[in-house]
């Protein structure tokens, strides 16, 4: 089998702050796979929203969710527990997940060899993975790991702001009615609250080869 020929797709879940976009990177580089956070997409509209107050006007989330490109994306100012809550809130609405599917499986048919996270992936976006994980983690652990991400932008946060926020949003995309955070059948549980970096690199590499392996056979 020759390595360019691979068709190779993985999705992967859990919480805010679990470690699943660390370890989508780490899986990305090593294997050079294509990566998209969908998480972003609502985070960017979050703070279009909030950055133009046009809180809840469908019209404009809808012609905001056609303008996003990976470039944007990318941008430090979607993260914020500002920006955290209001994600979760809008995440909760049907036509804006309806509006931003389409981005996340054009991304999909591009690659050939593909990674998405986000909290719906393995049961809504990717329900033929070739592998699927789910991340969990304390939430303790997760508050500051994500306390350190937000202090990028502002010095003045605390530990305790962060862990409320986190609650929050866990409590919403576990309970909402619209694509809820589910641990799917088949899927692989990876608990990194005492996982070092180094040791979930170790752990979601060996995962990856095993199914490239059972997919391919020796590459």
């Amino acid at each position: 089998m020759n390595k360019k020929n691979i068709k190779f797709s993985i999705a992967i879940d859990g919480s805010s702050a679990s470690g699943k976009t660390t370890g989508s990177k780490l899986i990305a580089k090593k294997f050079n796979f294509k990566l998209l956070s969908s998480g972003k997409l609502y985070r960017y509209l979050a703070y279009k929203i909030i950055n133009n107050k046009k809180k809840y006007n469908k019209k404009f989330i809808l012609q905001q969710s056609k303008k996003i490109t990976l470039k944007k994306l990318n941008s430090k100012k979607l993260y914020s527990p500002e920006i955290t809550n209001l994600t979760s809130i809008i995440a909760k609405k049907k036509f804006i997940r309806i509006a931003l599917r389409q981005f996340q499986i054009d991304f999909i048919n591009k690659n050939k060899k593909v990674i998405v996270e986000g909290r719906d992936i393995a049961s809504r976006i990717m329900p033929d993975a070739d592998l699927k994980i789910f991340f969990k983690c304390s939430i303790k652990e997760k508050a500051k790991r994500r306390l350190e991400e937000f202090k990028k932008t502002n010095k003045k946060i605390t530990l305790k702001v962060v862990e409320k926020s986190l609650k929050s949003r866990d409590f919403i995309d576990k309970n909402r009615k619209e694509s809820p955070l589910l641990f799917i059948k088949g899927a692989v549980l990876v608990d990194t609250t005492n996982l070092t970096i180094k040791k979930m690199e170790e752990k979601l590499i060996k995962l990856v080869k095993q199914k490239l392996k059972t997919k391919y056979g020796n590459i």
